[in-house]
């Protein structure tokens, strides 16, 4: 329970705080073109609540850190400039499969992200709670979207 509860809390306040801070020092857009559809659509509320617990939190995290850490691992070794190298090009990869639907500031995210949750992943070597944090921003996400809130939140600290 303590490590689905971290993970959400953490997943939360760590979307807040790219929303109102880091995208907007970025110069990103406060709307996220790709999913905007999802502003006050109940119907596409199902979808997407499963895209983003199996699809992005576990599936995205199981790939990423789980997978591809190990494989890189086996080749780079397992030491502290092993473990940065590899939370360097995992974050790479994941951020550039972000490209394809939300372009560069899905990149940005997706590279801040990547780097955050690789690092809990490399010092941790636990995935559960990047998994639930991952899922928990993901959804914070959504609802910032579906309650057309994203201005306002993009626009809490830097005016």
């Amino acid at each position: 329970m303590a490590t689905l509860t971290i993970g959400i809390v953490f997943g939360c306040a760590f979307k807040l705080l790219m929303k109102a801070i880091v995208m907007p020092l970025l110069g990103a857009d406060p709307i996220n073109h790709a999913f905007h559809y999802l502003a006050g659509n109940r119907a596409a509320l199902p979808g997407i609540f499963l895209m983003m617990t199996v699809g992005a939190g576990f599936g995205e995290e199981t790939f990423f850190r789980g997978y591809l850490f190990e494989r890189l691992g086996k080749l780079f070794g397992t030491g502290a400039g092993a473990k940065v190298l590899i939370v360097l090009l995992t974050s790479a990869v994941f951020a550039l499969a972000h490209y394809p639907d939300q372009r560069l500031a899905g990149v940005e995210q997706a590279a801040v992200t990547g780097l955050v949750f690789g690092t809990i992943f490399a010092m941790t070597g636990r995935i559960w709670m990047v998994m639930f944090a991952h899922a928990a921003f993901d959804l914070t996400a959504v609802a910032i979207i579906y309650w057309n809130l994203e201005t306002a939140v993009a626009h809490l600290v830097f005016k």
